[in-house]
């Protein structure tokens, strides 16, 4: 059976949980379908790419990523604290908010909002996170 490699079209399930349990993202919900990419192209995080590497079609597995190999680690000057007026009047912890960075549009999360101040974080929400992945592969062209 055919092993896959970097410049395959791959589809694939897929079920993304944290050390907890927690599900984050899954394509097995009936609105959603398998994941459809190629390889080597940067579109998915390395650990997840690195985890299709080899398997074949209708074999499944679990990888475990470590957060160098997803979206990083926490970035502390990517959290930020302002005053509460400089904010959207009625903001509350877990809001994502739209804003505008060096590079662009950018979403930062409230995660805290005291009477004079509000704390965001531009971080994305799953860094610094250990990421588990079931995976099944569909298919390999």
């Amino acid at each position: 059976m055919e092993k896959i490699k970097k410049g395959d079209l791959v589809v694939v399930n897929y079920t993304g949980k944290l050390e907890d349990g927690t599900i984050f993202d899954t394509s097995l919900k009936s609105d959603r379908e398998p994941l459809k990419v190629t390889l080597g192209q940067g579109s998915l995080i390395k650990g997840f790419e690195d985890g299709l590497i080899n398997m074949s079609v209708g074999e499944k597995k679990t990888i475990h990523i470590e957060h160098e190999d997803a979206y990083g680690p926490v970035k502390e000057d990517f959290i930020t604290e302002l005053d509460k007026s400089q904010a959207p009047e009625g903001v509350t912890v877990g809001e994502s908010l739209q804003g505008m960075g060096q590079n662009g549009p950018i979403t930062v999360r409230v995660t805290k909002v005291t009477d004079e101040k509000v704390t965001i974080d531009a971080n994305h929400p799953l860094a610094g996170k250990k990421l588990i992945f079931d995976l099944e592969v569909v298919s390999v062209n």
